[in-house]
């Protein structure tokens, strides 16, 4: 009997012993950590701290303190990590280490982590893709924008660009639509003028292809977004090439008014005053021909022309 009372004392004493020992390694463990924060060695010291953690939960209670400690301390350093690499551009690698955070602020019950992670998420996505826009990789950009679209709808400006990038690849249906939900949503001034901008280009290349009733229909589209002078030209210029006088006048007459120090200004009211003549509406032939009198190019025909409807 004497020598088991022997036995569960020294083994009593090894293991208060070993236990010691045990803390000391885990505090070492945690304070290499610490250094090499100081240090500046993230990476490193992400490693001490959850070699540390791991150590001190299986302590238990006496390892309770260190444990709690590295729990606040893991999903910081994840951030600052993530941060370095969005410095870097490195914006994939800095989304997977942010969702590590949000991990691990969600393991170890850290809110402010999880809500820091998601907002740094949705600045990296936007300055990835404005970073490929930028580039003028409309297909990678289109793709980064729209995480961020489906991410939160209300992001007008996110909207905006995802509609400049659609439009770089061609796509004016699905562009449309994402500047109609940036103008929803904030950006309703930039979104008009690049849908305005976007159906004028295609107005003018229907224009030049001689499709006239295209050309009109994107001119006239364009216009509705924002008045556009040059969305008036084009729609009057079709519109004569389809012998709809009373439409090339009313467009062009909006052209220059819109742009009544255009250089091509006075072919444009010559143009009208010969297509109303044409029309038989001989007072604003009139009107029209007198302005240009003293047009070197287009003046003596005027002259000739008001004489004869006099």
């Amino acid at each position: 009997m004497k020598k088991i009372f022997l036995f569960i004392a020294a083994a009593a004493m090894a293991a208060g012993t070993m236990s010691a020992q045990d803390i000391n390694q885990v505090t070492e463990t945690f304070n290499n950590g610490a250094m090499e924060l100081n240090m500046g060695n993230k990476d490193a010291a992400l490693g001490y701290f959850q070699s540390a953690l791991t150590m001190a939960e299986a302590l238990g209670e006496e390892g309770e303190e260190i444990a709690d400690n590295c729990k606040a301390t893991i999903p910081v350093i994840m951030i600052s990590i993530a941060k370095d690499l969005i410095k870097a551009e490195n914006f994939d690698a800095a989304v997977e280490q942010l969702n590590k955070a949000k991990e691990a602020g969600a393991l170890y019950g850290n809110s402010e982590c999880i809500e820091d992670a998601d907002t740094l998420i949705g600045q990296v996505s936007m300055q990835k893709a404005n970073t490929l826009l930028n580039a003028k990789d409309f297909a990678g950009a289109a793709a980064a924008y729209k995480e961020v679209v489906d991410a939160d709808t209300t992001n007008g400006m996110a909207a905006l660009r995802l509609g400049m990038a659609l439009n770089g690849i061609g796509q004016a249906e699905e562009a449309e639509q994402a500047f109609l939900l940036a103008a929803r949503h904030g950006q309703d001034k930039n979104a008009y003028k690049q849908l305005s901008n976007m159906y004028v280009k295609t107005a003018a290349a229907e224009l030049k292809a001689k499709k006239y009733s295209e050309a009109i229909s994107s001119a006239l589209k364009s216009n509705s977004y924002l008045e556009n002078a040059t969305a008036m030209k084009v729609a009057g210029t079709a519109a004569s090439a389809l012998k709809k006088n009373a439409e090339a006048i009313e467009y062009l007459e909006k052209y220059l008014e819109l742009s009544p120090n255009a250089k091509d200004a006075n072919q444009f009211k010559y143009t009208i005053a010969a297509t109303a003549q044409q029309m038989g509406d001989k007072e604003k032939a009139k009107a029209y021909y007198s302005m240009i009198l003293s047009d070197p190019k287009f003046g003596p025909t005027a002259k000739q022309q008001l004489e004869s409807l006099n």
